[in-house]
């Protein structure tokens, strides 16, 4: 056997050992060699195919013009893919086309020139494709399919209705296309950083995303990267959620909430001017009283409408109306108290205030401020008889256990021994409003005298 025959030899046994399906055709498209893959693929005996044109394996609808572009081949045969940015299918013997992919190799011979076909059956991924084109096709977000270049390779319905782009014009383009310019400038840096380590997340956490529509208006969006690996590479699967309407509604929902914040702070103003004027009212009946407990009485009764009015003037100048700043109240109330009450003018008494940084709900900083009102005006007015100096210390502060804490001691004579809770119509208050508070009352009658309520707040 000569060196030919040799050759023949061997390519012969590798034709028939490749686990793809060769065809060896010469010009005419006539079969010279196929191998066992070919018959199992088709399923043709060998001899049904041997000196039989290559359009018996061709679909009957592209039949026509096959054997022009075989003649095109030949003019220049060169190793390469065959129908490149087709779908190409091929025609099994009992009439059923399966998709294949098709590659070209041209061989010298004693012939002439013969191609090799390379025929894989894609049926199996064909499907997985279309499985994964239906379910993007049927999507309620718009989907783009990028390559890593940034190029889209599938869009579906949703995407071409979001963006005005009929589907021809979005495959094939750069994703670039549909982002806002004046952010175009820094997407080839955010891609590659994410191309460095591709993972499925949210795309631009903490930001607001815009997308551009073809007629060049902008639109809010959610988008949702997931990377797929593909025959073709890595893909970077884009989910787009057009959320113009829900931020219509955030809008509509913003200015509700400011507006009824408006009126809320309108309210608690209101509710302030009111309690002045009861404040006035009261002040007014004093000066008809010439009674010195129906005065004691009544001042009280002032001093009690003040501390309210504190707390919603507090609201009033507050951003959040929710929530009362109770160190500013607490300080607000024992300044006007101490005034009330002549304390800067009898150096002899100080006043001290320790108070965290806290946040209370209205229903909370209200029972809280008449409290701090009754024991600190106690604490003025029977602690330090005429002569008598100290200190009356006043702390809110949060325990390390989470719960609230007021305190309000002094170093003054101390309560009576015969003191008795129902005596005082201020204490009687201070229990009442503890109870509403669900605090835990303590009172140490001297040395210091003390009066002592923990909460837990929330409860």
């Amino acid at each position: 056997m000569d060196f030919v025959d040799d050759s023949n030899t061997i390519m012969g046994l590798a034709v028939e050992a490749s686990p793809n399906g060769m065809v060896l055709t010469d010009q005419q498209g006539i079969i010279v060699m196929v191998n066992s893959a070919i018959e199992t693929m088709f399923g043709y005996q060998r001899s049904e195919l041997l000196e039989c044109s290559i359009e018996q394996l061709v679909p009957e609808r592209y039949r026509p013009r096959h054997p022009q572009l075989r003649g095109g081949y030949f003019t220049r045969p060169q190793a390469r893919a065959m129908g490149q940015g087709r779908d190409l299918f091929a025609r099994h013997k009992d009439g059923h086309e399966f998709p294949v992919e098709i590659g070209l190799n041209p061989i010298h011979t004693h012939r002439g020139t013969l191609v090799l076909a390379s025929i894989v059956d894609i049926t199996e991924r064909y499907r997985a494709q279309e499985m994964m084109r239906l379910a993007v096709e049927a999507a309620p977000n718009g989907m783009l399919l990028t390559d890593v270049h940034g190029t889209i390779v599938m869009a579906n319905t949703m995407a071409t209705r979001q963006f005005g782009y009929p589907r021809e014009q979005l495959v094939g383009a750069n994703i670039s296309l549909l982002i806002p310019e004046r952010n175009r400038q820094h997407h080839p840096q955010l891609h590659q950083a994410y191309m460095q380590k591709p993972i499925s997340r949210a795309m631009g956490a903490g930001r607001d995303l815009n997308a551009r529509h073809r007629d060049g208006r902008e639109f809010p969006v959610e988008i949702g990267l997931n990377p797929i690996t593909t025959q073709d590479g890595l893909m970077i699967l884009a989910s787009v959620v057009d959320i113009t309407e829900r931020k219509k509604q955030e809008q509509k929902l913003k200015a509700s909430l400011e507006e009824k914040e408006v009126m809320l702070s309108e309210i608690h103003h209101r509710v302030k001017n009111n309690l002045q004027i009861i404040d006035s009212l009261l002040g007014m009946q004093l000066d008809n009283l010439t009674d010195d407990r129906a005065r004691t009485l009544i001042e009280e009764s002032r001093n009690r409408v003040r501390s309210m009015a504190i707390i919603h003037q507090t609201l009033y100048q507050s951003r959040d109306l929710s929530e009362v700043d109770m160190a500013g109240v607490v300080n607000s109330i024992v300044n006007h108290l101490a005034h009330s009450f002549g304390v800067p003018s009898q150096t002899a008494v100080q006043v001290k205030v320790e108070t965290d940084e806290l946040l209370l709900p209205l229903e909370t900083s209200i029972p809280l401020g008449l409290v701090l009102n009754e024991l600190v005006a106690n604490a003025l007015e029977h602690a330090f008889p005429a002569g008598h100096s100290g200190e009356i210390l006043v702390q809110l502060q949060q325990c390390p256990d989470g719960k609230l804490a007021l305190t309000v001691a002094d170093d003054g004579i101390g309560l009576p021994h015969d003191f008795h809770r129902d005596d005082s119509l201020g204490l009687r208050l201070v229990e009442a409003l503890s109870d509403q508070l669900e605090a835990d009352l303590s009172i140490n009658h001297s040395n210091p005298t003390r009066f002592h309520l923990q909460w837990q707040p929330g409860e």
